[in-house]
C-alpha cells in the first residue's frame, strides 16, 4: 500500500433517500493528479467532500493526509475579514515551519554532540526541514504574491474585504490560499469556473508543480488534458467506475477505441443472430427430405433419407439453441452519437447566395456595438470575448428577440433556435416528456423519442420541469433543438452543465452540415478545436461603455428567455 497515499475503500453515500456513492474504492498517491469525471448527479462532488472529510460516508472508510486541503465553495471568513487576514492562515504554516527551523537550530548550537539529546533534536531539526522544502516555506511570501497576480488579484489591496468582493473573485482567493499552501493533498471542485484564460493556464502550471496529491472533479476539458495524469469514469457501469491512465486526451482515444470495439461487437453478433434465424426459418424447407428416389438409389433411399432427416434436424436444433442463447444474453446496441437532424430545407424563392441575416452599424447602447456581420445559409461562426463583451447579446439579436438600432436582415420565413444560458419554460408544472411531445407534436416526438438522444436520464422524463436544475432545462431545450433544427442555430456556452463526454458529442455535432451555427464559448476545448470563422468581440474604450467587434476574415481557420427555441418569420 503506498505511503502518504489519501485512500477510500468501498466507500457508500445516500442522499435524500438516493445512493450516490455504491462501493467506491481510490488511491491517490503523491504525484497523480486524478480527475472526476461523469454526467451532472453521479457523484463527484459528493466523493471529494468525503474524501475531505467534510461528509462522513455511510459504509466504507477514508484514509486522509493531515493538512489536505479542499476547494470550499465558500470561503471559511466572515464578510469582515481582509486579503490580509486570508493570506497570513495561508501563510501561517510556512512562517511556522520557520520559525521552529530556528528555534531548532539554536538549540542544536546550544547542546553539545555527545549530549544524549543531540540526536533527538537533529532528528527533529531534519523532519522540519523535510516539511519546510516540500512547501517551499522560504519563498511562501514571494509566491503569495506571484499567485495572486497569477489568478487576477494582484491589483487589489490588501485590505479589501471579503465582503467587498465578487463570488468569483472570493472563489480566486479561496484558491490563491490553497496554492500558497501546497498542502500535500489537494482536492478541487470545477477550479476554472469564474477564471480567464490567462489565468487558468497559471493555474494548470501551478498544479502540475506540486509534489503531492490532486484530485480535481472539472467539465473542463482543457484543464483535464493539462493537469491530470489519471482519469475516473464515475458513470454507471457493469463493473463499477473506471480508472483511465493518462490525460482527457488519452482518455479520448481509449473511449473510441472501447465505442469501436462494442459497434464492431455488436455488427458481428447482429450478423450471426440473423443467419441463425434464417437456419431455423428456412432451412428445412429449403432441403427436402422426402423428395422422390432417383433410379441408381434403389434400395438405399430409405436409409439414405432418414440420415438425412436426422442431420437437418441436428442442425435445425443447434442453430435454435444457438439462437436462444445468443438472443439471451446479446450485445445491447451501442448508444447512437448526438446528432442534429437535418435542418428545413429552403423554398425555391429563398435559395440563392444572400444570407440568412445581415447586421449593419448595429448598436444595443450599452451593450454591443457593431459595424456589419453576415451569416451565410451553411455558416459555422464562434463569438468570442470576455464576460460583458456583449456575446449573449448578439444571439439575441440574431434570433430576433432584442430589438437593436441599425440594420438588421432576416431572410424570409428564416427559422431561429437559441439556446439561452438560463433556460425557463412557460409551464413549470409540466412534465419533461410532456413538455418535449407538445413542443415538437406527437409525430415528431415519435420519430426522435427523447430517450434516444442520451441528454435526458430515464428517472427525469416524468419530472415537472419546475423541479429539473439549471443544468437538466439545458439539456431538455437542447434535445428539442437536436429532434427539430431551425434553419440558424444559435447556441450560448452550450458546453455549460454537460458531461465531458456530452460535449465532445455536441462538438462533433456542430460539423459540416446543413443550416447554420453560430455558437458563443469560453470553453477552450471547443475554441481551440473551431473550424469555422471567428467573430471576436472586444470591449470599447471605457468612456464609451459599449462593445466593438470585428470578424475574422472569411478565409481564416482556427483549430431564458421564455422558452429555449424561438422562431421568428
Amino acid at each position: 500500500m503506498p505511503q502518504h497515499a489519501l485512500l477510500a475503500h468501498n466507500v457508500v453515500r445516500n442522499l435524500g433517500g438516493r445512493r450516490v456513492l455504491d462501493g467506491i474504492s481510490l488511491t491517490a498517491a503523491p504525484g497523480r493528479r486524478i480527475g472526476l469525471i461523469g454526467e451532472n448527479g453521479v457523484g463527484k462532488s459528493t466523493l471529494l467532500r468525503v474524501l475531505a472529510g467534510v461528509d462522513e460516508p455511510d459504509a466504507g472508510s477514508v484514509t486522509r493526509l493531515p493538512g489536505l486541503g479542499f476547494l470550499h465553495q465558500e470561503m471559511p471568513y466572515d464578510a469582515d475579514s481582509t486579503i490580509a487576514a486570508v493570506l497570513d492562515e495561508a501563510l501561517r504554516e510556512a512562517r511556522e515551519d520557520l520559525a521552529e527551523l530556528d528555534r531548532l537550530g539554536e538549540e542544536l548550537a546550544r547542546v553539545p554532540e555527545d549530549d544524549p539529546g543531540h540526536q533527538e533534536l537533529l532528528d527533529a531539526y531534519g523532519r522540519r526541514l523535510e516539511q519546510a522544502q516540500d512547501r517551499e516555506a522560504w519563498d511562501a511570501d514571494r509566491r503569495a504574491a506571484l499567485v495572486l497576480d497569477g489568478l487576477g488579484l494582484g491589483a487589489f489591496g490588501h485590505d479589501r474585504t471579503l465582503g467587498s468582493l465578487s463570488g468569483g473573485q472570493r472563489g480566486r482567493l479561496a484558491l490563491t490560499a490553497l496554492l500558497v499552501r501546497r498542502p500535500p493533498a489537494l482536492l478541487l471542485d470545477e477550479p476554472t469556473n469564474h477564471l480567464d484564460d490567462g489565468a487558468a493556464a497559471f493555474l494548470e502550471d501551478q498544479i502540475r508543480g506540486l509534489p503531492g496529491t490532486v484530485v480535481v472533479a472539472a467539465h473542463d476539458r482543457a484543464f483535464l488534458d493539462a493537469v491530470c495524469t489519471d482519469l475516473i469514469d464515475l458513470d454507471p457501469a457493469v463493473d463499477g467506475p473506471v480508472r483511465y491512465g493518462g490525460n482527457y486526451s488519452a482518455y479520448l482515444a481509449e473511449k473510441r477505441a472501447e465505442q469501436e470495439r462494442w459497434q464492431r461487437r455488436y455488427a458481428e453478433e447482429q450478423e450471426e443472430l440473423a443467419e441463425l434465424r434464417h437456419a431455423a426459418r428456412v432451412t428445412t424447407h429449403r432441403v427436402a427430405p422426402d423428395r422422390g428416389r432417383t433410379d441408381n438409389e434403389k434400395m438405399g433411399y430409405g436409409h439414405r433419407a432418414g440420415r438425412v432427416q436426422n442431420q437437418i434436424s441436428r442442425r435445425v436444433r443447434n442453430a435454435g439453441r444457438r439462437l436462444e442463447e445468443l438472443e439471451r444474453m446479446q450485445v445491447a446496441e451501442p448508444p447512437r452519437p448526438l446528432r442534429f437532424a437535418v435542418a428545413a430545407p429552403a423554398t425555391p424563392a429563398e435559395e440563392g447566395p444572400e444570407p440568412l441575416v445581415s447586421l449593419l452599424d448595429v448598436r444595443v447602447p450599452g451593450r454591443l456595438a457593431l459595424d456589419g456581420l453576415e451569416v451565410s445559409a451553411t455558416e459555422r461562426l464562434l463569438i468570442t470575448g470576455g464576460n460583458g463583451a456583449g456575446k449573449s447579446t448578439l444571439l439575441a439579436v440574431l434570433a430576433g428577440r432584442l430589438p437593436a438600432e441599425g440594420e438588421v436582415h432576416r431572410r424570409r420565413r428564416l427559422t431561429t433556435g437559441l439556446l439561452t444560458q438560463d433556460t425557463v419554460f412557460e409551464r413549470p408544472d409540466r412534465t419533461v416528456r410532456d413538455t418535449y411531445e407538445l413542443a415538437l407534436g406527437a409525430r415528431r416526438a415519435e420519430k426522435v423519442p427523447l430517450g434516444s438522444l442520451g441528454l435526458m436520464r430515464e428517472a427525469d422524463l416524468d419530472k415537472p420541469v419546475g423541479q429539473l436544475s439549471v443544468g437538466q432545462r439545458r439539456r431538455l431545450a437542447l434535445a428539442l433543438l437536436v429532434a427539430r433544427p431551425p434553419q440558424l442555430l444559435l447556441l450560448d456556452e452550450p458546453t455549460n452543465h454537460l458531461s465531458p463526454r456530452l460535449c465532445d458529442e455536441l462538438q462533433a455535432a456542430l460539423g459540416p452540415g446543413p443550416g447554420a451555427i453560430v455558437v458563443a464559448s469560453h470553453d477552450r476545448w471547443l475554441r481551440r478545436r473551431w473550424q469555422g470563422r471567428e467573430l471576436r468581440l472586444e470591449p470599447a474604450p471605457a468612456a464609451a461603455d459599449t462593445v466593438q467587434g470585428g470578424a475574422v476574415a472569411p478565409g481564416r481557420r482556427r483549430g431564458g428567455q421564455r422558452g429555449p427555441v424561438g422562431e421568428s418569420a
